[in-house]
């Protein structure tokens, strides 16, 4: 799933570990989801949202399948 969570991130001048410690996960997690590497589960796309005061869909966005 495409994100603009490091853009984001880096905006509110926070670390991955600030974010990670913000929303109850480690920084690999946030690492992870930056790099498209693990989509985050519905609670953490949703605490993500609350802590950036924005819509999941501001920060993620599905990748279009045009099959």
């Amino acid at each position: 799933m495409e994100n603009n969570l490091p853009r984001r991130r880096e905006a509110a001048g926070l670390s991955q570990g600030e974010l990670a410690e913000a929303v109850g996960v480690t920084r690999q997690t946030i690492n992870a989801i930056e790099r498209e590497r693990y989509d985050p589960s519905l609670e953490l796309a949703f605490k993500l949202a609350a802590h950036f005061e924005c819509h999941i869909e501001d920060i993620f966005q599905p990748e279009e399948n045009n099959d």
